[in-house]
């Protein structure tokens, strides 16, 4: 399987993370989303969105959107549960962090990380309004629960992992969110666990193309 990536995208990075602890060998396929790489029309068919992560399957199909390729690696093992209602759950985190939380911490760290955030600060204060909010959401979960659907490691951790562990960037102390904190530490505990997300690169500046992966 070839893996379309941007070695700076948290997004990407789930995948790899993923990958990494089921011992999946992918292909990475570097996208410079700074270049316009993920606009030409080789990519855009791929995904029409224009967006990475893209999973290109051996049979020459392709899947996008990092939850549904976080769920459709997980099948089948430990990391996604076979039960109708906890495959569920797991899909809803997936959900929640791309609707609430990577629009907003994502967003946030991209613009100060590249020296978009200076006269636009009222912009990124909401950013960090809503980030935080999204942080008060895992903290309830997690100050019951050793991972996001209870005792066991799961897709939903490491697809929450990616950005909340970022949070620091977008200008939001991790600090003030014990649980969390508790929680990045035991996902960077498990078996496999590694790091592999890039800096932004110097095309990312405030002249160069506006996405955060």
């Amino acid at each position: 399987m070839k893996l379309y990536d941007f070695g700076g995208s948290a997004n990407c990075y789930k995948v790899r993370l993923l990958a990494a602890q089921l011992g999946l060998e992918l292909e990475l396929v570097p996208v410079d989303l700074f270049a316009g790489e993920s606009q030409t029309p080789e990519h855009l068919a791929r995904n029409p969105a224009g967006r990475t992560p893209v999973l290109e399957l051996d049979s020459g199909e392709h899947l996008a959107e990092s939850g549904a390729i976080l769920l459709y690696l997980a099948e089948g093992t430990p990391l996604l549960p076979d039960d109708r209602l906890g495959r569920a759950q797991a899909a809803q985190w997936l959900f929640f962090e791309q609707n609430l939380l990577e629009p907003n911490i994502g967003t946030g760290r991209f613009w100060i990380l590249t020296g978009r955030a200076e006269g636009h600060e009222a912009l990124v204060a909401r950013w960090q309004k809503v980030g935080r909010h999204s942080l008060d959401v895992l903290e309830r979960q997690l100050a019951a629960n050793d991972f996001l659907l209870g005792t066991d490691y799961s897709v939903a951790d490491i697809g929450l992992y990616a950005y909340t562990h970022l949070a620091g960037d977008a200008g939001i102390e991790l600090a003030d969110y014990p649980a969390v904190e508790a929680w990045l530490r035991r996902v960077e505990a498990t078996p496999g666990f590694m790091n592999d997300l890039e800096p932004y690169p110097e095309t990312a500046g405030s002249g160069g193309r506006s996405a955060h992966g």
